[in-house]
């Protein structure tokens, strides 16, 4: 993976709104994957920190946890993406 797709899956990780589904549908990382990644990319207290949150209810990292009210992945002030890659503004 690039830096910049490696930082891309980090944001996407932190986002409380963005599933590990959606990770997966536009990087092919598992949530296993994404764990590893955050686990190598982040210092020591910031990957504990993001795990306590991803585990906590604040979280709607999967799918069946989340809300029926929320219908998308990403916030309507999230940067738009186009196969794979981070589109300018």
């Amino acid at each position: 993976m690039t830096d910049q797709e490696i930082d891309r899956v980090i944001e996407m990780a932190w986002e409380d709104r963005t599933p590990f589904e959606a990770i997966f549908m536009q990087f092919n990382l598992r949530e296993s994957d994404v764990i590893a990644l955050m686990r190598k990319e982040l210092k020591r207290s910031s990957f504990n920190r993001w795990r306590k949150r991803v585990n906590s209810g604040v979280s709607s990292k999967h799918l069946y946890k989340r809300s029926e009210d929320i219908t998308r992945f990403k916030c309507s002030l999230q940067k738009q993406i186009t196969h794979n890659k981070i589109s300018k503004r």
